[in-house]
């Protein structure tokens, strides 16, 4: 009868036979500890590095199961003793076809299926723990450090920045999964080889429809009535003085439960199918058609041709006016005045604004440079022209230092050859008025008929006011 003790002792003078199998043993008993130690403080929260998630799971998970492979290849098809015939296909076979000789192998078996268990657990506790690390924010931004971190970085300052990144870029669905790690391997490769565009060009044609990503959480069809916007700028006077642009934004309705589809969200309502013709990038549109519920359609061309085959046409969704809804690069401006707004540069130390903007629109290499670069600037410029804020003001210089360099690393990223502007918004439109609404707002796009699409600013918003200190406006609305 076969006992347990020669089972062991035949495993392991197999081992030791086999050379193939002594290193798959090797392998193994060193990675086993750490790995399930490992995975087990990653799962209570304490593994927070993107790189030691990657030696987790990239190769310490891999070698391990590399290293079982090689035991049992060693086993049955490497061996190097007689001793090892317990382990071969032929003599199982040959042992459980006898009812008397199946007897004595239960012990053999019994030890296969133990050790079968916890090869199964630890290997489906590393597929699962791994499978949740290359889907989380971290491996997705930080792993590639240089090439992610500029979307990284605006992804974590946008209004999405609780909702994770495969949820949009993968989704639910095999299809789009199986996508995703396609293009992620392709990607790698591309860095591993330092191949990659700089900047990183958008991804128009690879997200997912905007019906199964955004509309899993907004729903424009139950959109309703107006938004009041008030938004703050800084003029770039002595004083800094601090004005507001007050907007009422109609929303409107997609439809459903509102008495008609109104509105800017008029535009994807079921009644009123919007169709275009554009360019690959998406931004030079020269035909739009308007499908009305009746079926009836109207063509408004603006004139513009586009080399042929290089078009696509295209229905209009969310995606078509907030193509960056989680990834938002702010125009200088903008990003001054942000800072300005969160109270991280104070406005009390003269023409800050205008020297800020003079110091983060230099060029610069890389972002020590820019940022060594915007604090020399600002150093010289009020040692030269206010010594006295110097003086009495350096903890608000030091301040308004730090948060014109925050403003400059949170949107321009030398590495990637991202500069102000490079990525383009179409959900606002500023003082382009070729991109954002007036692709099609332009007053460009007419019918045979002679109907222009209209270019009256009215239809989406209501300017209450542009650029004023002290708006009567919001005087009324705070009741003073």
């Amino acid at each position: 009868m076969v006992s347990l003790s020669s089972v062991m002792l035949s495993f392991v003078k197999g081992i030791q036979k086999s050379k193939v199998s002594l290193l798959g043993a090797f392998i193994t008993t060193v990675t086993f500890p750490v790995l399930v130690g490992a995975i087990i403080l990653d799962m209570l929260g304490y593994v927070t590095n993107t790189y030691y998630g990657f030696f987790i799971y990239m190769i310490l998970g891999p070698a391990f199961i590399f290293g079982l492979v090689l035991v049992f290849a060693g086993l049955f098809f490497f061996k190097g003793s007689r001793e090892v015939q317990i382990f071969t296909i032929e003599y199982l076979q040959d042992q459980v076809s006898d009812p008397v000789r199946f007897s004595r192998v239960k012990k053999l078996i019994v030890l296969g299926v133990a050790l079968t268990i916890v090869n199964i657990s630890v290997v489906s506790l590393l597929a699962y723990s791994g499978y949740h690390y290359m889907e989380s924010n971290e491996f997705c931004g930080q792993f590639c450090h240089t090439v992610m971190n500029p979307e990284y970085t605006t992804h974590k300052n946008s209004q999405h920045s609780n909702v994770h990144c495969v949820e949009c870029h993968i989704g639910s669905g095999a299809a789009w999964f199986a996508k995703s790690k396609l293009s992620g391997t392709r990607q790698i490769i591309a860095v591993a080889l330092d191949t990659y565009p700089r900047p990183i060009h958008t991804p128009v044609h690879g997200l997912r429809p905007a019906g199964e990503t955004c509309e899993a959480c907004h729903r424009p069809e139950l959109f309703h009535g107006d938004k009041l916007v008030i938004r703050e700028h800084t003029l770039d006077d002595e004083s800094n003085s601090k004005v507001n642009t007050v907007l009422m934004m109609k929303v409107g309705s997609a439809g459903d439960r509102a008495v008609s589809s109104h509105g800017i969200h008029w535009h994807v309502s079921p009644e009123h199918k919007v169709t275009y013709v554009s360019d690959l990038s998406r931004e030079i549109v020269p035909e739009v058609t308007l499908t009305l519920a009746d079926g009836t359609q109207k063509v408004f061309r603006s004139g513009v041709k586009i080399e042929s085959g290089k078009t696509e046409t295209r229905t209009m969704d969310c995606i078509d006016c907030h193509n960056r809804p989680a990834h938002i690069y702010l125009s200088d401006l903008e990003a001054i005045d942000l800072k300005f707004e969160e109270g991280k540069i104070p406005r009390d130390l003269p023409f800050i604004k205008r020297e800020a903007l003079k110091a983060v629109n230099k060029s610069y290499k890389t972002l020590a440079a820019a940022k060594s670069g915007i604090a020399a600037d600002l150093q010289a410029f009020y040692q030269q022209n206010y010594p006295e804020v110097l003086k009495e003001k350096q903890a608000q210089l030091v301040q308004a230092i730090a948060g014109v360099q925050a403003a400059y690393s949170e949107n321009v990223f030398p590495d990637m050859n991202i500069g102000w502007g490079n990525y383009t918004s179409q959900l606002q439109h500023g003082a382009d008025f070729d991109k954002g609404c007036f692709r099609c707002h332009g007053g460009e796009h007419a019918t045979e008929s002679g109907e222009v699409i209209s270019s009256d600013c009215n239809i989406c918003h209501s300017i209450l006011a542009e650029g004023e200190k002290d708006p009567a406006i919001l005087k009324t609305l705070r009741g003073e």
